[in-house]
């Protein structure tokens, strides 16, 4: 039997990048995978890869920063599914400045996406975790939700959030039976990551190469980027425990760029 055999996953942000990766992982391992984001067409692109490779998936449209678009996606999922057992919540932008001059528009933004979008998703799938006195909440952080770095106060910032509402979700959800906790990468790199690149090194008037070097690395103990495989792996590490252990905590998976 696979480690998630029957299982009901949402992912979000799942159409590309450490989302999209994570969504494979646990269709490998016998989950059926709801895929949501923000682009229909590309969630079920990503579905339809899944179920090309002997996987069960389906994609959802979901604009994680508006309620309504939220439960209706979670609604879609356990209506063809008939459960949810673990939420992975990964969507995420990244729009940078120093603090004196972000536009605060962008700031809404950011975390908009980032923490309400976390806190709705969470909201939308407890109501059915609690009912089945069952479940699994897996936030995306980062080593950001741990420390700072120069130009990105609004990420900071909700990165730094999603620990503080993951233990709140924990002490919540115990007499559920509902777990939540965090996986903090490093710097991965994805399409994310790579827009960002050009962007610091404008910014900070640096060669791009600098940038990764002496800015995303600098601090890691060989100067690698974390593998969006060792992201999914941790993510499933959490999902897949069998108590109460381990609800709460956070985990670093950034080649000791962040040690605690």
């Amino acid at each position: 039997m696979k480690r998630f055999e029957d299982k009901v996953v949402v992912v979000t942000g799942a159409a590309s990048g450490i989302g999209k990766e994570i969504a494979h992982a646990f269709a490998a391992q016998g989950a059926r995978v709801a895929i949501a984001d923000l682009k229909k067409d590309a969630a079920e692109a990503a579905a339809a890869e899944i179920v090309a490779l002997g996987g069960v998936a389906m994609g959802l449209e979901m604009d994680v920063s508006d309620e309504a678009a939220v439960n209706a996606g979670v609604d879609a999922a356990h209506a063809v599914y008939g459960r949810i057992d673990i939420l992975v919540s990964n969507a995420g932008i990244q729009i940078v400045h120093p603090v004196h001059e972000f536009p605060f528009d962008q700031w809404k933004k950011m975390l908009a996406v980032h923490l309400d979008g976390a806190f709705l998703t969470t909201k939308a799938c407890l109501k059915y975790m609690y009912a089945a006195n069952a479940g699994s909440v897996v936030y995306i952080g980062s080593v950001h939700s741990k420390e700072a770095s120069p130009l990105k106060a609004a990420y900071v910032t909700a990165k730094h959030g999603l620990l503080g509402l993951a233990r709140v979700v924990a002490k919540e959800g115990a007499k559920h039976n509902v777990r939540a906790n965090v996986v903090c990468p490093g710097f991965v790199r994805t399409p994310l990551v790579e827009k960002q690149i050009p962007e610091q090194a404008k910014e900070l008037g640096i060669s791009e190469a600098e940038v990764v070097r002496n800015v995303m690395l600098r601090e890691t103990v060989d100067c690698e980027f974390t593998s969006m495989e060792d992201v999914a792996e941790a993510v499933m590490y959490f999902a897949g425990a069998n108590s109460n252990a381990l609800t709460g905590q956070s985990l670093i998976v950034s080649h000791g760029w962040f040690m605690e």
